[in-house]
């Protein structure tokens, strides 16, 4: 019997059911965070707003789960990991529908930005906890994760053409409705799953770092995307935000050293090869949410396509990580993380390479194909390994913790990548523009890249997890 068997057949009842509700919440994540770039144009007319305005929502929205994941994480060490999942799914909710009835900007930055953001820090970290505790073989793991952030990353790629094909055949509005009713289904599948640990409700939280940490990414970011208003203003934010998040770190030392139990505990980052890890994440996102931003705008104020259009030209990404994201445990299985993650990133630059140069060269919207293909195929090619390699850097009792960092860092980098390349791209929304934000997009990958070619060459069990040597694998 091959070990895909023995792992198939020793899988407890409703673990396909459950990893198909899990799988399900990632994708309507990043499908949030990317959908409304094809809207930009529908929603500034609609609600008497800009192109930036948009931009903030889409910023907010993305740092709001950056700033409360890890806090999200240590919530399910307290409360349950199933629990807070489906009480992140019911905000959720109320989020999007708000966003659907929103009469303005103000109302739509408190649905999307702030209420789904919230309900995203809530269900997210589960999505990982639960997964890593369910399959507990690194091959099965690595079957898992591909699966949900196959799933992840066609939400985030595909997000521009389901969101265009609904914003032009009904409206943008009707793009909030969807995602309510696939939160629904997802509660449909989750009713049977179980939570492999118990909830300790004595937990201690630390409240006060909390806030500090969610000021801190909060001041970071507002300073980058104020970045094309005032220089000062930026200074001053990162400043700041530097400031209170070397204070969130202080705080978390004394709480440590005094036996006390911190919101994120610094022995996290003792783990060289979680480090490296969480450096590759951040990057993956920075560029997938920066490249989507960037092309659509691009697409949409300079070049006029519609919402349809727009989302069109983004399937040829979607197709490229669908290709290689859905064979992660085959890939997993002949070539380590390490190589995985580095051809990842090499695709990826080359991709956002070819993108500048056949957009230079050539007025039709299929000089976007072949690079956003690249792109694709390189990001599917290394969400996986690097999700793997920083959970299965930790035992069971940890998975609370290390996933709401893991998450907290992949969210971060979604928003700087917005942040970044569409600061740079809103300044001038021009050609010359578009070639700078991607451009920045290609160097920060190559940084990206130098992280991973540090990682291990070979790989490792998860930690906290004796090798197998019987003849079944875990359940």
């Amino acid at each position: 019997m091959t070990v895909a068997e023995r792992t198939a057949s020793a899988e407890p009842p409703g673990t396909r059911r459950a990893l198909a509700a899990l799988a399900l919440a990632q994708f309507i994540c990043s499908f949030a965070g990317s959908n409304m770039n094809v809207m930009i144009n529908d929603i500034s007319r609609d609600l008497d707003t800009t192109v930036q305005g948009v931009q903030v929502a889409i910023t907010v929205f993305l740092l709001v789960m950056a700033a409360l994941m890890i806090p999200g994480g240590k919530l399910t060490d307290r409360y349950g990991r199933k629990r807070c999942f489906l009480t992140g799914l019911v905000v959720y909710a109320v989020g999007a529908l708000l966003s659907a009835a929103a009469p303005g900007l103000g109302v739509l930055i408190l649905g999307n930005s702030i209420l789904e953001g919230v309900g995203t820090a809530l269900l997210i970290p589960p999505v990982y906890i639960l997964t890593t505790l369910m399959f507990t073989d690194l091959t099965a793991r690595a079957r898992a994760f591909g699966i949900i952030m196959a799933l992840g990353g066609i939400g985030a790629a595909a997000g521009p053409l389901i969101g265009g094909l609904i914003t032009t055949g009904i409206s943008w509005r009707a793009a909030f409705v969807f995602q309510t009713l696939v939160i629904g289904v997802i509660v449909m599948l989750s009713r049977r799953i179980e939570d492999p640990l118990p909830p300790d409700p004595d937990r201690s939280f630390d409240t006060g770092g909390a806030i500090l940490s969610a000021v801190g990414l909060v001041l970071v970011v507002m300073g980058i995307l104020a970045a094309d208003n005032s220089l000062w203003l930026t200074v001053v934010l990162l400043a700041l935000g530097v400031l209170v998040l070397v204070w969130f770190l202080r705080s978390a030392r004394a709480k440590e050293a005094s036996g006390e139990e911190p919101l994120l505990s610094l022995s996290l980052f003792r783990n060289r090869t979680s480090n490296l890890g969480l450096v590759t994440q951040n990057v993956q996102w920075l560029m997938l949410m920066g490249t989507s931003f960037t092309v659509a705008a691009y697409l949409q104020v300079v070049r006029h396509y519609d919402a349809i259009e727009t989302g069109v030209v983004f399937t040829a990404a979607t197709l490229g990580l669908l290709a290689t994201s859905l064979v992660a445990a085959r890939l997993a299985a002949r070539r380590s993380q390490r190589t995985l993650i580095m051809t990842g990133f090499v695709a990826a630059d080359a991709g956002v390479v070819v993108l500048i140069v056949l957009v230079a060269a050539f007025s039709s919207g299929w000089a976007f194909v072949p690079g956003l293909l690249l792109i694709g195929l390189g990001l599917g090619v290394m969400l996986t390994p690097s999700v793997n390699v920083v959970q299965s850097s930790f035992p069971e009792q940890r998975q609370g913790e290390i996933s709401g960092l893991s998450r907290s860092v992949s969210n971060l980098g979604s928003s700087f990548g917005t942040a970044i390349a569409g600061t740079i791209l809103v300044s001038g929304l021009t050609t010359g523009a578009y070639a700078a934000a991607m451009i920045t997009l290609a160097v920060i990958g190559l940084l990206g890249l130098a992280a991973a070619a540090r990682l291990p060459k070979t790989d490792t069990e998860p930690a906290g997890c004796p090798p197998d040597t019987s003849t079944t694998s875990h359940p």
